[in-house]
């Protein structure tokens, strides 16, 4: 047995969690919002409004795009969304901890006293 659970950040409504996470690590690898989005199976369109949505959400510019051009567009994450980025990781560590001994507390000592 074990607990699950999902976390998201919420300010008047969701504004950060796992896949607005997932999605700027992707954009953070390739360099691509369009790339991103397609390793995740979703639509650009999708992986735009995600990302709109969390910067409206959070006060926070999360990306830098550049539109096409001769060497092409791309976008990268700026230096606040890295920052919001790590502190969201050290969050969910701690949290995954906390909770997981809380669950350990009230339900592996009850497994073993069957």
């Amino acid at each position: 047995m074990k607990v699950a659970y999902k976390i998201w950040i919420d300010n008047n409504g969701k504004a950060f969690g796992e896949g607005p996470y997932r999605l700027l690590k992707l954009i953070e690898k390739t360099g691509s919002l369009h790339k991103a989005a397609s390793q995740m199976d979703m639509s650009y369109r999708k992986a735009l409004g995600i990302i709109q949505r969390a910067e409206d959400k959070l006060g926070i510019i999360l990306l830098k795009r550049k539109i096409g051009g001769e060497s092409g567009g791309g976008s990268t994450v700026t230096g606040d969304a890295r920052v919001f980025m790590e502190k969201y990781e050290v969050f969910i560590k701690e949290l995954d901890e906390a909770i997981n001994s809380i669950f350990d507390k009230h339900f592996k000592k009850a497994q073993g006293n069957r």
